[in-house]
């Protein structure tokens, strides 16, 4: 049996996805959370085969919530489900530790696919995101800005750009203010961007927050 978490702040999603996975005979949902904090809780109580994580959640954004999953269970599959698409976070998000990236308009029956792929260790990778992937590794142009920064730059990218101020990302990430600041200027410099209201303007643009 299959022991699944799901993590999403819309509680029809998580309700649609239960009674889908109700009708495959090797799946079990064994917990559910509404944002980050809740997964971090989950994989510290609960026995999981795989986690289902969601993006775009308040408080703890899923980008977040990879990294400290992975930092406290490297080794447990982390299969992202999210409205964005997956030209705007796929790649960037794999190279973090994620087993692999759905966009919730896809099959249902992907989805179960994709859980029985990552539970034997290995990534589910759809066409579109293979196509990303060899257009990075072959130098391709066409690679979005957002995708140069690396995991922790990401993280400081999206809480600039959805409002959050230095100080209070500094207590919630455990960092100092000045460390945010430096990552805040490599951001700024890698993005060629200037200001905050900047930041905000381009991640509306890609998709990258709502």
């Amino acid at each position: 049996m299959i022991r699944i978490a799901i993590v999403d702040d819309h509680a029809m999603v998580r309700a649609g996805l239960r009674q889908f996975f109700a009708e495959q005979p090797d799946f079990s949902v064994v917990a559910e959370a509404a944002d980050g904090r809740g997964a971090l809780d989950i994989v510290r109580t609960a026995e999981i085969d795989v986690i289902l994580l969601d993006i775009g959640m308040p408080d703890q954004s899923g980008v977040d919530a990879l990294a400290a999953i992975k930092a406290r269970a490297p080794d447990l599959p982390v299969l992202i489900l999210s409205g964005f698409a997956e030209a705007h976070y796929a790649t960037t998000l794999l190279r973090q530790g994620a087993s692999g990236f759905l966009n919730k308009a896809c099959d249902p029956e992907d989805i179960v696919k994709a859980i029985r792929t990552v539970v034997r260790g290995r990534k589910y990778i759809t066409a579109a995101v293979a196509e990303q992937l060899a257009d990075g590794l072959g130098g391709g142009g066409d690679q979005p800005v957002h995708a140069l920064l690396s995991e922790r730059e990401l993280q400081v990218f999206l809480r600039l750009a959805r409002g959050e101020t230095v100080g209070h990302m500094a207590d919630s990430m455990c960092l100092s203010i000045k460390t945010i600041s430096t990552y805040r200027t490599r951001v700024m410099e890698k993005m060629n961007l200037a200001t905050n209201s900047d930041l905000t303007y381009y991640a509306l643009k890609h998709g990258l927050i709502q």
